[in-house]
């Protein structure tokens, strides 16, 4: 916990849980002929504070702080401008200062209007492509804008904040952060107003009695507090790297990337060894891969890269880290398969999840394995071959994304695009020692997945740890109206932010009965209690909760009629052309699906009872006292062999899913974290005892993922402590 002087008291905050918010410097704020000095403002008030917040703005970039800004602005039609923000000040009696509004043209373009020159932000303090703007349409920048969403995505609980002007955006903005819960400070140098009297003023109400909405510190002092954050080689700024590049040490981990490419590392020589353990990895395990980009296409996307991003210091996020693609997710002009060469097609657009990734920066190098038609938990149902666990040769490496978590958990690359219906996402991660991210449906765009259950799938994100998964999903989430499932981000109702007491925490978890956790082996139940344990050491309170919306949802998707949905993502007629062209347990799975015969009404039956079931599971995670914050599950209950799933194929991977399949059914996101090992031993393999992943996995209500995330990360972390 760092700490600055400051009014009223001394402000102490957590550097990996801070972030700075820079308002509003826009030209139109800031520079002549915008629409502050319309109204009347004092220019030369108002850009005293341009130098500081640069000043400010630099040491934060240089300690690593995640950094907001935002921008006032409307949109071209105005239609989100109220009237009263149009016509107020203008319609004062004797008014001519007003005598422009917005909307109406500037020297710099429309008057505060989105996309117009004089609505960006100055030259000066122009944003890096891994900082976040808020374009916001009033004086609060949490009105109307994702930022809330933005902030808890980043773990967020302090702000640093600065801009203009101190009178209106500045403080509205502090003062509805600290409804929301977050503890703020504002640097009083890097502030300014049209009045310097107003700005003294505001200033002393935001720290008045005792810090009734935040702090206010001076500028040299909270620098000399980040001075040991601040590295050397960071504040040199060049645009190529040292004469002696660094050598690599190997770590895939987006962080360390991030950290290696600023001191000057090549992403051709990160991608060089990326792609000499995929050769090596292939000799173990070849059913890895269906498609794998050319080498020399691999290291030219590497070389463009370094051509595009030459300064070292504004790199975009996900610069030079090496990533694999599901093969049910499309890339232009290259074949989706989804492990069904009947139904394999070359689109001539790429899904959306996979153009934002590129977009910031990640290098593509392969398509990975699935279970056929993204049917299956095993990863044992592919015509490509059966991967096995990064642990066993002799297990299972779980599915249906079996070649996204075994190229991750092996090493390969840095994360993977993957998909999740019934537990796609979890199960493999689970039995791969990685973590498996399901988000909230719709937060990210499905458009160019290949559907297993339409209304069902989601993208799910492998990585290595829990703050890779964070940042790729903070990177993918946007409304796409390609999805006809998207969401946008914010529930109707937020959950504020616990930065100060016990409460910042503390936080309320529930888990399955001790009949429902009958099914897992006793290695599994084991490690299952230990968790609990320290999930309690942590400051979770365990609170009992209803299973039953759970279980009973969970059937739904393969006992009830929901199942009839997979049928209905295939092309007409193409089930009854090619069901002898399926891999054998998939061709049984679908004809035992036609042969029920299901009607309209068990269908709608169905449709009901899950509606039922979602309301029940709403007041597990209602925001009240009554609530829990997250549910915790063992992602699965035992990991077969694949000589156990072979001799059993549907029985096996039916139990698979006892703690997944409500996951989607039930608008729930998730995360799988490992969890240490135990010693697994199969009736098969009796006298080959290995040592094997144990998962579990936290779910929390639709669009809690920020939620579920800061748990999931405070668990691993004191897991990682033990090890």
């Amino acid at each position: 916990m760092l700490a600055v002087e400051a009014e009223p008291y001394e402000f102490q905050f957590p550097f990996a849980r801070t972030a700075l918010l820079v308002i509003d410097m826009q030209r139109d704020f800031l520079l002549e002929g915008g629409f502050g000095q319309i109204q009347g403002g004092s220019l030369e008030a108002v850009q005293s504070s341009i130098a500081p917040t640069a000043r400010l703005l630099n040491a934060c970039r240089q300690a690593g702080l995640a950094v907001f800004h935002t921008r006032e602005g409307q949109k071209p039609d105005l239609s989100d401008c109220p009237s009263s923000k149009l016509h107020r000040q203008a319609a004062a009696p004797g008014e001519s200062r007003h005598c422009k509004v917005i909307g109406e043209k500037g020297e710099m373009g429309r008057l505060l209007v989105r996309g117009e020159y004089g609505q960006d932000i100055i030259d000066e303090l122009q944003p890096r492509p891994s900082e976040v703007v808020i374009d916001k349409p009033g004086k609060g920048a949490f009105w109307n804008t994702s930022l809330m969403d933005r902030l808890k995505a980043k773990s967020v609980t302090h702000l640093i904040v600065s801009g203009v002007t101190t009178e209106c955006c500045f403080a509205t903005t502090i003062r509805e952060a600290n409804d929301r819960g977050f503890e703020c400070c504002g640097i009083e140098e890097a502030t300014a107003g049209y009045n310097e009297e107003f700005k003294s003023c505001s200033l002393r109400m935001l720290h008045w009695s005792q810090g009734l909405f935040g702090f206010v510190a001076k500028l040299e002092s909270f620098i000399r507090c980040l001075t040991p954050y601040i590295s050397t080689t960071n504040t040199c700024a060049s645009t190529t790297p040292p004469h002696t590049p660094p050598s690599f040490n190997g770590d895939l981990g987006i962080a360390n990337l991030q950290e290696s490419y600023r001191h000057g590392l090549s992403p051709v020589t990160v991608v060089e060894e990326a792609l000499s353990r995929i050769e090596k990895y292939t000799e173990i395990d070849p059913a890895v891969w269906i498609y794998r980009e050319p080498r020399q296409s691999v290291l030219e996307q590497a070389r463009q890269l370094q051509s595009k991003w030459p300064h070292r210091e504004a790199l975009p996020p996900l610069f030079g880290v090496p990533f694999s693609v599901k093969d049910s997710i499309d890339i232009a002009g290259l074949p989706t398969t989804t492990a069904c060469p009947p139904l394999a097609q070359i689109p001539s657009l790429s899904a959306r999840s996979y153009q934002t990734i590129i977009s910031q920066g990640a290098i593509f190098v392969g398509k990975t394995n699935l279970d056929q038609l993204a049917t299956g938990l095993t990863g044992c149902r592919s015509p490509y071959g059966i991967t096995r666990s990064v642990f066993s040769r002799d297990h299972i490496s779980g599915g249906s994304s079996s070649g996204s978590c075994v190229s991750v958990g092996a090493g390969l690359v840095s994360f993977s695009l993957a998909t999740d219906t019934a537990g796609s996402g979890r199960v493999p991660s689970g039995f791969n020692g990685v973590v498996g991210f399901k988000p909230t449906r719709g937060l990210i765009s499905a458009h160019g997945v290949t559907p297993a259950c339409l209304s069902l799938d989601c993208i799910a994100l492998i990585a290595t740890c829990v703050e890779d998964a964070r940042t790729v999903w903070n990177l993918s989430v946007q409304f796409d109206e390609a999805d006809r499932y998207a969401k946008v981000c914010a529930p109707i109702l937020q959950r504020h932010v616990n930065s100060l007491g016990p409460q910042a925490n503390s936080f309320k978890f529930g888990i399955p009965p001790p009949e429902a956790l009958a099914i897992c082996c006793p290695s599994y139940r084991s490690k299952f209690n230990h968790s609990v344990q320290m999930l309690q050491r942590l400051g979770g309170q365990l609170q009992l909760i209803d299973w039953a919306p759970f279980e009973k949802a969970g059937k739904l998707l393969y006992e009830g009629s929901f199942v009839y949905e997979r049928l209905a993502s295939l092309p007409d007629d193409w089930l009854e052309q090619n069901l002898g062209s399926l891999h054998p347990v998939i061709e049984t799975i679908f004809s035992n699906v036609v042969a029920r015969k299901s009607s309209a009404v068990d269908i709608y039956r169905d449709l009901q009872a899950r509606a039922l079931y979602l309301r029940q599971v709403e007041k597990v995670f209602e925001y009240s006292a009554c609530g829990v914050d997250v549910l915790v599950v063992p992602t699965t209950p035992k990991h077969w062999t694949v000589e156990e799933v072979l001799g059993n194929p549907i029985e096996t991977n039916s139990v698979l899913g006892e703690f997944t399949h409500f996951g989607n059914v039930l608008d729930l996101c998730a995360i799988a974290v490992p969890a240490g090992t135990c010693v697994e031993s199969s009736e098969s393999a009796a006298s080959n005892k290995r040592e094997l992943p144990f998962s579990v996995t936290f779910l929390g209500g639709s669009r809690m993922d920020a939620e579920i995330l800061v748990v999931a990360e405070r668990f691993e972390r004191a897991f990682k402590g033990m090890a």
